[in-house]
């Protein structure tokens, strides 16, 4: 009996843990793992505006505006749902909306780099201009 008592503990403990993990990974990250990740392969997505983008943008990102209509199937259309992305936008309002509203339509691993471009650029980070 204690060995099956143990077992259920040990057992529900178990999807304790693992729902805390899932609430971690959704949590923003700071822009030296968002660099990290874009540097081992994570796909790069930039939510503001055209106007903003055109003002400087990260190298390597794809831009699909958060205020666009069908913004999750614009983002299908550019980048995989199946790899690891970093959504960033300009102080991170805007892509934590976006990573939300990406998660939900099946990417599977969504990165909101928190700060956003502001952040990135106080790091001493290049951007594109």
């Amino acid at each position: 009996m204690k060995l099956l008592f143990s077992m259920i503990l040990a057992g529900a403990l178990a999807g304790i843990s693992t729902g805390a993990e899932e609430v971690a990974k959704d949590k923003p990250i700071k822009v030296g793992q968002a660099a990290a990740e874009i540097a081992s392969g994570s796909q790069l997505l930039d939510v503001r505006t055209k106007e903003e983008w055109d003002e400087g943008h990260l190298k390597g990102a794809k831009l699909v505006t958060l205020s666009d209509e069908g913004f999750a199937d614009k983002a299908k259309a550019v980048i995989d749902t199946r790899k690891p992305v970093v959504v960033y936008c300009h102080s991170g309002k805007r892509s934590a909306k976006a990573a939300k509203l990406l998660h939900d339509a099946g990417f599977t691993t969504v990165h909101d780099m928190a700060g956003g471009i502001v952040a990135w650029e106080k790091e001493g980070k290049a951007v594109v201009k």
